[in-house]
Order: structure tokens, then sequence, then C-alpha cells
């Protein structure tokens, strides 16, 4: 770890580097190495009932159909009929499994061939046919799918934001047309939280975050933070250093982040629950948003709370397929009445501010006309870790982020005022929980105390 800034400040990104960093479709590197990991592809609510409507769910570059059978089981198949390719996402979910129009072929959640009444019973051609379909594991308000090596294909571990079953976990969801990177280099960008978020994320004489129903407090009015970084075999951690409101000259303001790779973030906790989001590609161009409150259930948003609060809802803020209705042509819904009353922004939302941000930049950023500076150095260790990680891959190593290098259930993100002698790399984070009686255990879960 180093808090030397030279080597970022002269950090050059070249258009192929670039190139690497974003495409994910057709064999592409990237995508290779986000097959090695269980992909998250839709949320639960969205194929909640059994025998209920298929959805579809565009990921890695793949058109897939998902659906619940008639006892409960999740299917993710490939959308299109391996008959003659019409998509089956318009197919009759009943008696457990999902039949095409077209010609009335019928496939289990495992993609064998149910039935197949277009054909002769004695041709035996229903046994010669298997459908692509995916594994598939259910959990924390999430479908995730293996779309690896079916050979070696690992067991399932919750996610850091879900390390329990009875863990509360709030999720709002948007598709996004923008590239996957570029969405998850916001999310680890500390700095501009001071400033993009400064009406929403208000200082006050608070010790660390603290949340009400329309504002996160925090206890700085510093905007250039100072940035170190902590890497590791599953990404990163960094520390976001303000000074603090009060007893500058003896604590520091600590905001710490973790990137779990490939497509996560642990945001800064509040006092109440824990942040963090996922950032899935759909495609080379367009990608799948989930922000994430979670904790325990007495203090934790309900969905619609969270949704509410975020402003990404379905309905007012969202169309029925997660589309955003506020974008560049109507300017994110900006009020530059509230701006001259105050408000930073006038954009209503902490993600649709980010957002503002990420779709204007255009849909596949080009990163070699960046001039970056010492508020970059999470960024730029994102771009260079996982450039390495994409070789590495390609030169048959494992993938960043897997077995050994798995994030240890250790690992949280905080936000507190600390003591300047306290080293931030050793301060005990915790996820917060009810009145802070939950540590992170040994194994998967939490160990409760008394």
């Amino acid at each position: 770890c180093s808090s030397d800034l030279s080597p970022y400040r002269a950090y050059m990104i070249t258009k192929e580097e670039n190139e690497l960093l974003c495409r994910v479709e057709n064999g592409a590197p990237m995508g290779k190495l986000m097959r090695q990991h269980w992909v998250p592809i839709c949320l639960s609510e969205e194929v909640a009932e059994t025998d209920g409507d298929p959805v579809t769910a565009k990921i890695l570059g793949e058109n897939l159909v998902v659906f619940r059978d008639s006892d409960g089981q999740v299917g993710v198949l490939d959308e299109a009929c391996p008959h003659r390719g019409p998509s089956l996402s318009y197919g009759r979910n009943e008696e457990g499994g999902l039949r095409c129009l077209y010609h009335g072929w019928k496939f289990d959640v495992h993609g064998n061939v149910m039935e197949m009444v277009s054909e002769p019973a004695s041709s035996g051609f229903m046994e010669k046919v298997k459908h692509k379909a995916y594994p598939v594991k259910e959990w924390g308000g999430m479908i995730w799918a293996w779309m690896g090596d079916q050979d070696n294909m690992p067991e399932f571990v919750p996610p850091r934001w879900a390390p329990t079953a009875d863990t509360r976990v709030s999720i709002a969801k948007a598709i996004l047309p923008v590239n996957w990177a570029q969405v998850l280099e916001g999310a680890i960008d500390s700095a501009h939280s001071s400033s993009l978020h400064s009406s929403d994320m208000v200082p006050a004489r608070v010790h660390g975050a603290e949340a009400t129903d329309k504002n996160w407090l925090r206890p700085s009015t510093d905007k250039a933070p100072r940035l170190q970084i902590q890497k590791d075999g599953y990404g990163f951690r960094y520390a976001a250093i303000r000074r603090p409101i009060f007893d500058a000259q003896s604590h520091d303001y600590v905001r710490t982040t973790v990137f779990v790779a490939p497509w996560t973030v642990l945001i800064p906790p509040n006092n109440l629950y824990n942040v963090a989001n996922v950032n899935v590609p759909i495609d080379d161009e367009n990608m799948v948003f989930y922000f994430i409150g979670w904790g325990h259930p007495s203090q934790t948003p309900e969905t619609a709370t969270w949704r509410k609060f975020l402003h990404l809802s379905v309905g007012p803020d969202l169309d029925d397929r997660y589309r955003l209705l506020r974008n560049h042509e109507n300017r994110f819904g900006q009020d530059r009445q509230a701006m001259k009353a105050g408000n930073f922004t006038g954009i209503k939302g902490i993600p649709n501010q980010d957002m503002a941000m990420w779709l204007t930049m255009g849909r596949l950023v080009d990163r070699t006309r960046d001039r970056l500076g010492a508020s970059d150095l999470a960024v730029v260790e994102f771009r260079k870790q996982m450039i390495a990680a994409v070789n590495d891959v390609a030169n048959g190593n494992a993938a960043i982020g897997t077995g050994e290098n798995s994030v240890p259930n250790t690992i949280n993100s905080f936000q507190r005022v600390i003591p300047k002698e306290q080293d931030w790399r050793s301060y005990p984070a915790q996820p917060v929980w009810a009145g802070d009686e939950v540590q992170a255990g040994t194994d998967d879960n939490y160990t409760v105390k008394g």
C-alpha cells in the first residue's frame, strides 16, 4: 500500500486497453473473466409467480429467458427456441415447463425437452435435443446463473451484501444505455460525492454518517479528500480521508470503499444500514445497475421505501422494463429554480445525479482523453487491476476474486471520524446491524454478540 500518487498521475490508458476493459461480447476477454463468477441475471420479484410470465434478460451479450415453473424452480435458458429460433419469452409457462408457441416444443428449467408435439414419437428426436440452460441459484433477492465452464462450476457463495438468508436486502434496478465500466468507476469515486451529492449528503456534526428519510448526513465540508489504496486478490479497498468538522487537529474523517471484482462496490454505510451496488454488463454499450440497501430488518428500508428515497421506482421514475423516464433529452428532470434556491444539481435522487453524469459521457467513454488527478486514485487502480486480470485469464490463470482470492467475509466498508494515529487499514470495520450488535464472524455468517 502506498500514498505516493506519482505513478497514478503518470498513468494513461491506451485505446487498446480501453477496449479490453469495456468489451464483454462475443468471446471478449473481459466477458470470459466475468463468466468465472456467478452472474446476477434479474430480480427474483420479476419471476415471483409460479407458472407466471417469463421475462427476458440480456447478459454479457446473450439473450436469455427466465421463468419460474410449477414447482417454484427458476430456469435461465437461451431465449431462442432451438427448433427454428423464435423467442421463448412468448411461450406458455405451464405444468413444469416453458412451451414454445410456434410448434409446441416444451422445455424444463434444465433445458431438457419435455414434449415435441410437432414430431412423431417414433422419431426419437426429442432425446437428441438439449436446449442451452444455465445452473441457477436464488439468493439475496436476485436470480444468479453460472455462465462459465459447466465442468468447473464452483459452489455459490453469498455476496458480501447478502451474507445471510435473514438479511434484509432492498434493491433498486435500472437499465442504463452505457458501458458497465464507467458506471463502476463512478461508484468507486469518493471525491465526487462532496460536489455532485452535496445537497443529499449534508455536512453535520455527526461521528460517521447518519441517515434520515431525506438525507445522508456526513461530518465534513472537505471537498478534496486524500486517497490511499490497499490492493488484494479480490480487488481493493481504499480510504478517502477528509478534514472533519470537529476535532480536526487530532482526528480524520475516513470513508472507505471496497471494490469486489468484477462488478461489486461496497459503499460506505450510514448508521442504520449498509449500501452496495452491482454493475452487470448487458452488452458492450448497455448495463444493469443495482443499488442496494442491506442490513438488519428493523433498520433497513423496505424495498418500496428504498426505491422511493432513491427516486428509482417503476411508474414515476422507470418504465416497466426498468428503463429511465428521465434522460438527457428531458435533462433528467433538472429543476433550475431549485438550483437557484440552493440545491446543487436540481436533480432528485442520488443515483439519478450519478446517471446524469454517466450517460452524458456517451455509451462507451474514450478514456484516452481523460486528464486524471490525485482524486482519481481508485479509478486508475480499477483500470490497472482489471486490465491485468483480463491478461491473467488469457494466460490460463484463475480470474480475480475467485478461489483462494475470493473476498474474505471480514471485509467491510466504513466511514467514521477516527484519531489520526489510527491506521484505517486495521480499523475493525463491521457491517452496520441493529445496535451494532453484529460483527464479522469466522464463516459466511455474522456472529451476534450477547
